[in-house]
């Protein structure tokens, strides 16, 4: 198999982090062959996951920039120490009496909110994940993002369903914990599934069996352009 230049869209299942995939095409390409992704995927998130191979890594920056949609759910009255239900139990609240209409306004336009503290986010060369994994205090560091619009699509207590389209950069664990702090309940994400990218979409991408099982002359041709 001769080494691909380009890039190949994944749709990446609950359990993988982002640097599984990545490790699984390395495994599938010929020795030496550089890999990488574009932009972290959370191991309970599913979807759409961009990966680059060959001389396209360094494009990596450009795929990175690109607006996301997600789609999930997130639930009321819990807040965790990772913003998701993977993590540890910090406080439980009632929830207060509400309808899918009391949803229609979603924090949206430009937000600024601290990176989740189980994060990539660098400080100091370290990640914020390994400030918290080793019982330290996680430094606050905070994002900027757009937020072009965020849709309730049901609700039905304590669970709300959503739709997201955002900028690059948005952590909709800390969506889930603002909309959390304002509703004065907590919240935290439930599910997550990434269905776009730019203009790439979730269906086109290759599933994870098929990544690991397919033919190699059949999975050169999935590398797109880049």
């Amino acid at each position: 198999m001769n080494a691909p230049c380009g890039l190949l869209l994944v749709d990446k299942p609950s359990g993988w982090t982002s640097h599984d995939a990545v490790a699984v095409l390395r495994r599938r390409l010929p020795r030496g062959c550089k890999v990488g992704h574009c932009g972290t995927l959370d191991p309970i998130a599913t979807g759409l996951l961009l990966l680059l191979a060959g001389p396209a890594t360094r494009r990596q920056s450009e795929f990175m920039g690109l607006d996301k949609v997600y789609s999930g759910s997130l639930r009321l009255g819990v807040s965790t120490d990772t913003g998701d239900l993977a993590g540890k139990v910090v406080r439980s609240a009632d929830v207060p009496p509400l309808t899918l209409a009391d949803f229609r306004q979603l924090p949206s336009g430009r937000l600024e909110m601290p990176a989740p503290a189980y994060s990539a986010v660098k400080h100091k060369g370290r990640r914020l994940y390994e400030y918290a994994r080793a019982g330290l205090e996680v430094p606050v560091k905070p994002r900027v993002c757009q937020v072009h619009e965020w849709k309730a699509l049901g609700y039905a207590a304590p669970e709300l369903a959503f739709r997201l389209s955002c900028s690059s950069g948005t952590y909709v664990r800390s969506l889930a914990e603002l909309l959390g702090r304002r509703l004065g309940c907590g919240a935290a994400v439930v599910s997550l599934r990434r269905e776009a990218v730019g203009n790439f979409r979730v269906e086109q991408a290759l599933g994870a069996e098929a990544l690991k099982t397919i033919p190699q002359e059949q999975l050169l041709p999935r590398f797109l352009s880049a």
